[in-house]
């Protein structure tokens, strides 16, 4: 199936838009629609079809879950307005490198949004609001607010809002872990700018990793394990909720595999318990506190039992595993199969990483394996990137971060093999201006308006200023080679 997936076009379902349709070098916009021309008035054959199966529960209803879920749901709009300078070599030979004038890009976009609270944070996908320059929500009852970024998570591909509201209809929130293949779901989002729109199907799989991403951003990793539907979802419902017949929020509504970029019968939706733990890590700390295992790991295909002498098909492989890792200080080795993290049992790599997504660093996690044809148990520590278990605390992300990104100091060997004796790198990066920019993980910024940048404090506080009407960055890749990027603030 996986083969099958990968042939197709796959698509996210809406918030590209702004980038990729609707740029322009003017200060306006405009927006082209379509009609359809019914001057004619001839008749059109049509047949009448049932796409009710025979055996259909005749008590099933989705009205109760539809009236629940619509009033939780919200329209979200972005503008995109991109500031950058283009380099001038008549002004760069009075003011330096990097001088040129300040060019605009103007763009907009639109999808969903889930409300998970009351007091107004909305849930929704995080390239639905990357690169906004403006966002607005608007409920079912067409009441608008503007809304703030409290986070974006680009490798579950995750964000929350915030509007300033009380009130609201929250969605709860169902056990994505129960949901069962052949299950009975809704779609409720905004597809074509139409507001409110419920559409049903079933769950056609779960855990499926269809590498978009990874695809949409080189720079992350990954972390794929979509619940599949036939839901008609369509570019527009991006963030939008998929709902069980309770009308529990059960995933958000996040791409579609299609040759047409329309729907063609394969949705895919981040699942509610990986969506939950992200959204509080946003909330709580304004980043991801992301977990790790610290293995490699492969999936046990009818190959790789041959190979390996396995007894089946099951489990995830353990093809390496990390130096001082948690998986190594539990005596983790390469050929082991993890077959359960905690009670719920694992047979893909997607639902392995899924599994370990939802903990956080200093978890401990009880991983059922089998070694040699014996079945194990291993408590396993979970550390961070840094190989430590320390969360990072929200005023710690908010003095080291600015404008979608983080930065941290530069170690005395980097400085030495790049021979600089000065700047800070990103250490993380999200919906921003500087991820609008092209800017990712890794890059190390020297200078700031041709002055040099000695500590992240220094260069954060620079960026938060609003005395400065533009900046203009000198840059510098992992390998040492040096530009310069400009914008308006």
């Amino acid at each position: 199936m996986n083969r099958n997936i990968k042939t197709l076009g796959l698509g996210i379902l809406g918030g590209l838009l702004p980038l990729g349709v609707y740029f322009a070098m003017h200060t306006t916009t405009t927006e082209t629609k379509k009609s359809v021309d019914l001057a004619t008035g001839n008749s059109i054959p049509v047949s009448s079809v049932s796409y009710a199966p025979t055996n259909l529960d005749p008590t099933l209803d989705f009205t109760v879950a539809s009236e629940k879920s619509v009033h939780s749901v919200v329209h979200v709009k972005t503008k995109v307005v991109q500031s950058y300078v283009q380099r001038d070599p008549f002004l760069e030979f009075f003011y330096g490198p990097g001088a040129g004038r300040e060019r605009k890009q103007y763009g907009e976009g639109s999808g969903s949004g889930v409300i998970v609270s009351e007091d107004g944070y909305i849930v929704t996908n995080n390239h639905v609001i990357q690169n906004a320059s403006e966002i607005q929500v608007t409920l079912n009852d067409n009441t608008t607010y503007d809304a703030e970024i409290v986070g974006a998570d680009p490798s579950t591909d995750i964000a929350v809002l915030k509007v300033e509201a009380n009130g609201l209809e929250p969605m709860p929130v169902g056990n994505s872990d129960e949901v069962k293949v052949g299950e009975w779901v809704l779609a409720v989002g905004n597809p074509f700018n139409l507001n409110s729109t419920v559409t049903a199907g079933i769950v056609s799989a779960k855990a499926r990793n269809i590498n978009i991403i990874g695809n949409q951003n080189k720079n992350v990793i990954p972390i794929e394990s979509f619940i599949q539907t036939d839901a008609a979802v369509n570019p527009g419902n991006s963030g939008g909720a998929l709902v069980n017949t309770q009308g529990q929020l059960i995933g958000i509504n996040t791409a579609i595999a299609s040759q047409t970029g329309n729907y063609a019968g394969y949705s895919f939706a981040v699942p509610s318990r990986l969506v939950t733990k992200i959204m509080n890590d946003l909330i709580d700390y304004g980043m991801v506190q992301r977990a790790f295992l610290g293995v490699q790991i492969q999936e046990v295909t009818q190959d790789l039992v041959n190979d390996k002498e396995l007894p089946d098909t099951k489990g995830v492989y353990i093809a390496g595993v990390n130096e001082g890792s948690g998986a190594e200080k539990a005596k983790i080795k390469e050929g082991d199969v993890i077959l359960k993290v905690g009670s719920k049992t694992v047979n893909s790599p997607s639902e392995l990483q899924e599994a370990i997504g939802r903990r956080r660093p200093g978890d401990k996690v009880t991983l059922t394996m089998r070694r040699d044809g014996e079945i194990q148990t291993r408590e396993v520590l979970l550390k961070n990137k840094e190989g430590n278990t320390d969360l990072k605390s929200k005023e710690e992300v908010e003095r080291y971060s600015a404008l979608g990104a983080t930065f941290g100091e530069l170690s005395d060997e980097e400085m030495k093999e790049l021979n600089i004796d000065h700047g800070v790198k990103i250490t993380s990066i999200t919906a921003g201006k500087l991820r609008s920019l092209g800017l990712r993980e890794g890059i190390i910024v020297t200078k700031v308006n041709n002055e040099e940048v000695n500590s992240v404090e220094e260069l954060t506080s620079y960026l938060k200023s609003e005395q400065n009407n533009g900046v203009l960055l000198e840059i510098m890749t992992e390998s040492g080679e040096r530009d310069y990027v400009g914008f308006g603030l």
